[in-house]
């Protein structure tokens, strides 16, 4: 069995499309119209469409439930955090530092899944080796193996 992406539901695809085409840079692979997947994985689709597919009512869903998010990286963190001020949506907090020293945001995305975007860990890793820090020592503030920081420094 091979795991083939997320599935999304959304009140309204137009609106939704917005800001994970224009804020956070999902590519369209396919557009059916109450349907579109991204060529990251993600895929958004209509309640309306996917309530014939459940053979369920809209009183049914329930979107807010804080119990999972979808992850970016982005190596440019404080020029998306401006861009995303343009979008006007509902933060959960506004750019923070992590144990591990990644700076990640987190909001809400129209229909209240949330959203994180993270420094990119390699972008992190560097920093941490800018500051000072040893392979042993960054591996262990990260929290990871050491040989995860080259997984890290060699992805995009």
């Amino acid at each position: 069995m091979k795991y083939a992406g997320t599935l999304l539901v959304v009140r309204d695809i137009s609106r939704a499309r917005t800001l994970y085409e224009g804020l956070l840079g999902c590519v369209v692979g396919m557009d059916l119209g109450v349907h579109v997947a991204y060529k990251n994985g993600i895929s958004l689709q209509e309640e309306s469409s996917w309530l014939s597919f459940i053979d369920e009512r809209a009183t049914n869903i329930a979107y807010g439930g804080n119990d999972a998010e979808l992850y970016f990286e982005e190596h440019e963190i404080e020029s998306f955090c401006v861009r995303l001020r343009v979008f006007d949506v509902e933060m959960i907090h506004d750019l923070k530092e992590q144990s591990w020293g990644q700076r990640v945001v987190r909001f809400y995305d129209r229909d209240k899944h949330i959203i994180e975007v993270g420094e990119h860990m390699g972008d992190v890793t560097r920093s941490l080796f800018c500051a000072g820090l040893s392979r042993a020592e960054a591996a262990k503030r990260i929290g990871v193996p050491e040989e995860m920081l080259d997984v890290f420094l060699n992805s995009d």
